[in-house]
């Protein structure tokens, strides 16, 4: 593992680090805060997973994220959003390649040989960040923003047990309905949407849903909204009744000025979950 840059940052310390990724065949970069109170032995973890485009450096710096985990002695993980370098396969389009892994294992050429997020978030990382850093692996929680958000919401409920709490910002609700996500599975997953299912938060929150608190943001004013499907997994939160805070800010767009002025919120609800 390489250290790229550490920084002080509200009595602790933003750090950037790569390392070699088995799972994912290429080098991967992620962000890690650790809170003073690090310093004295492991703290809880909060897990931010970005959107479309990004990469670790987005929420690290946009999301305004870091002090109000330092208030509460957490970390915070920014994960890339996808394998990237030289030989990795990419695509013109925005929506699909590098910057768009969509955090599942694929399946189908040419994305298998190195798109394997699922299994890159869910073991090698989290044991690459026990192993070397003060992390709690007992107590993590999930969030994130967009295809983070769906991320988010389809790891917590896949990995029963795993995080204490779940949240996200304008998530892909229900990717096998929409644009946003039946482009992508295809490519990835294939054809067989019997395989998409477990990606999908809206059919896994009727199917499963989550043993711990949930918290969901999406803006009323969110350009992407007909592509988050927010109605979806409402729907499927009813059905459930599922133990669930869902909001609508008017006003809101799908900005990372929407996710800073509400991630206080955010942490806030996660440290909750994971003092208790």
């Amino acid at each position: 593992m390489k250290t790229i840059s550490e920084n002080a940052c509200f009595g602790g310390t933003q750090g950037v680090y790569s390392h070699p990724s088995k799972t994912t065949n290429c080098e991967m970069t992620f962000g890690l805060f650790l809170p003073q109170e690090a310093r004295d032995g492991p703290v809880p973890v909060l897990w931010y997973l970005s959107g479309l485009t990004c990469t670790h450096e987005n929420a690290m710096v946009k999301a305004s994220a870091q002090g109000w985990a330092a208030e509460q002695g957490i970390a915070l993980v920014f994960p890339d959003t996808s394998p990237r370098g030289e030989g990795v396969a990419d695509d013109d389009a925005y929506e699909l390649g590098q910057g768009a892994g969509f955090y599942v294992n694929a399946t189908e050429n040419p994305w298998a040989e190195h798109y394997q997020m699922w299994d890159y978030l869910a073991d090698e990382l989290p044991t690459l960040l026990t192993a070397n850093f003060p992390i709690d692996e007992d107590r993590q929680s999930i969030t994130g923003h967009s295809m983070g958000g769906h991320g988010a919401l389809t790891m917590a409920m896949n990995l029963v047990g795993r995080y204490r709490s779940v949240s996200a910002f304008s998530p892909i609700c229900n990717p096998t309905a929409a644009d946003w996500g039946r482009k992508q599975l295809t490519a990835y997953l294939g054809k067989d949407e019997d395989t998409w299912a477990r990606h999908d938060a809206s059919l896994m929150m009727r199917e499963v849903g989550f043993d711990g608190p949930v918290l969901i943001d999406t803006g009323t004013s969110d350009q992407f909204i007909d592509l988050l499907r927010p109605e979806a997994l409402s729907e499927a939160v009813a059905a459930r009744r599922q133990q669930a805070i869902l909001r609508l800010q008017p006003g809101y767009d799908h900005s990372y000025f929407f996710v800073s002025s509400f991630i206080e919120d955010h942490v806030t609800f996660h440290a909750e979950a994971l003092y208790s």
